[in-house]
């Protein structure tokens, strides 16, 4: 995508032993970047969120084991780059899906010859995961067009979170779709949730402003309201992890949506690539580790104060008991359609879609 006229991948090789990512914490005030060079670097970006989003972490932790191995590439410095990374974020099934392929990869290897491997597969995954976001979005696209060809009207499509291409490597998942549709000429409207505490949807309501996508940025509890008033066509989201039953579990606050949708006969579609599928999963609910955060992301508010200076305000005392779950799950009976980068599937024909693949390997 691009920033000012500019292109950029939310991640990208900075020569033989860097890479370079979006400082995500920065956004939507300021666009800047960071170069790392240490496997200790990539882990703390993604525990931070300086890099976020599924597949970008998955992405990140790849380079993270490259980046290691250019240091050292004996077997405990592999386990011990697996190891740090792996514990940076529990829930989002692409970063252990990752290093268990680079680990697969490396550990059959002379030390000698890690370093270089280690570096062309985090390429090659990177350049993987652009590929399945473009063909995901050209199917989500599809579907969008068809909401069109229904009505003739603009297609209202409310998101949650971010899964643009700041959440990838570059296209994105769910905005991957609706960035399509509008090249295509489609008319489309998206209904953006702040999405509350880490207020993601302004990285979002950023993407599409600079890719000039009508949008409109509202509360996270206005999603209901608006659908209620037949205001949204069709519910948009990415995910974190799904079940190889199609639960879908994503940002917190995604279920709340998800049953509205239902109680309003909207339909609730989820942009999943398939390495964000866990096939080990049966029961998302019972199994998938939901990963609590700092209570001050829910005290305290970030954003610029009245001279455009970076300002932080405290919206609860520090003696306020707060829980702050960063996922939820969405049961699949509440999913209409989950779009990957094979097509679009009702959630039990997922494992049938990609049986050809799953065989294979």
């Amino acid at each position: 995508m691009k920033v000012n006229g500019v292109a950029w991948r939310s991640i990208a090789e900075d020569g033989p032993h860097a890479v370079r990512i979006v400082d995500q914490t920065q956004l939507p005030f300021a666009f800047a970047t960071l170069r790392l060079t240490r496997c200790d670097e990539i882990a703390h970006a993604i525990r931070s969120m300086q890099v976020r989003g599924a597949p970008l972490i998955g992405v990140a932790a790849a380079y993270g084991i490259a980046l290691a191995m250019q240091r050292e590439a004996a077997d405990a410095s592999l386990d011990a780059a697996h190891a740090l990374l792996l514990a940076t974020r529990p829930t989002a099934v692409n970063l252990r899906w990752a290093l268990s392929r680079m680990r697969t990869l490396l550990q059959p290897l002379a030390a000698g010859a890690r370093a270089d491997a280690a570096w062309q597969e985090a390429g090659r995954i990177a350049e993987e995961d652009v590929a399945i976001n473009r063909a995901l979005g050209a199917h989500g696209a599809e579907l969008i067009a068809a909401a069109h060809g229904r009505t003739r009207q603009t297609v209202r499509v409310l998101t949650h979170c971010n899964a643009g291409w700041i959440a990838t490597v570059d296209y994105g998942t769910a905005l991957s779709a609706i960035y399509q549709a509008h090249d295509a000429g489609v008319p489309v409207h998206v209904w953006v949730d702040e999405t509350r505490p880490r207020n993601q949807g302004l990285l979002t309501a950023w993407e599409l402003a600079a890719h000039g996508v009508p949008h409109t940025l509202i509360a996270d509890n206005a999603g209901g309201h608006l659908m209620q008033r037949g205001e949204v066509d069709l519910v948009l989201v990415g995910a974190d992890r799904v079940s190889r039953n199609g639960d879908v579990c994503n940002k917190i606050g995604t279920y709340l949506k998800a049953v509205a949708a239902s109680d309003n006969d909207v339909p609730f579609y989820a942009a999943v690539p398939s390495p964000t599928i866990d096939w080990e999963l049966a029961d998302a609910l019972r199994e998938i580790p939901i990963e609590e955060r700092a209570a001050e992301e829910v005290r305290i508010v970030s954003g610029r104060d009245a001279s455009g200076q970076r300002a932080q305000v405290m919206l609860a005392d520090a003696t306020t008991p707060v829980a702050n779950p960063a996922f939820d799950v969405t049961p699949a009976r509440l999913v209409t359609g989950i779009v990957t980068e094979r097509g679009i599937a009702g959630p039990a024909e997922l494992a049938r879609l990609f049986a050809p693949a799953r065989a294979a390997a």
